[in-house]
């Protein structure tokens, strides 16, 4: 039934500022370009940025996803020079899995793992 990760969409409240961001974090352009949403491709999981989101509001509302890294630490520091804060530093939590999470400049959170246990695609690690 259920498949793996396919979408996570963060609401925005200026559209252009975060589509620029998010197109230098993660070192692409959208596949997906209207006023209304924006969608990345991200290793054949979906990015999208919906400056009209009514489920909730921008930023920290209790859940997080996590984009799989294969580095947590160089993964990490591409965010910050980005412009990302750091809202939970790396650290292992357990069996070589490397979690963080980031904060966006737009309040939502991104969690970041490297987990040996999972292969990677070969792009956008």
């Amino acid at each position: 039934m259920v498949r793996g990760l396919a979408t996570v969409i963060y609401g925005v409240t200026d559209l252009e500022k975060a589509k620029a961001w998010y197109t230098a974090v993660f070192q692409q352009a959208p596949y997906f370009d209207q006023p209304f949403y924006v969608g990345f491709n991200i290793a054949g999981y979906e990015l999208g940025l919906d400056p009209n989101y009514t489920l909730g509001k921008p930023g920290a509302g209790g859940t997080v996803a996590y984009w799989r890294v294969a580095e947590i630490g160089p993964a990490v520091q591409q965010f910050v020079t980005a412009g990302a804060t750091i809202a939970v530093a790396p650290h292992d939590v357990g069996e070589g899995i490397k979690v963080a999470t980031v904060t966006d400049p737009f309040g939502n959170l991104i969690g970041l793992i490297e987990n040996p246990h999972f292969a990677l695609p070969n792009s956008n690690s």
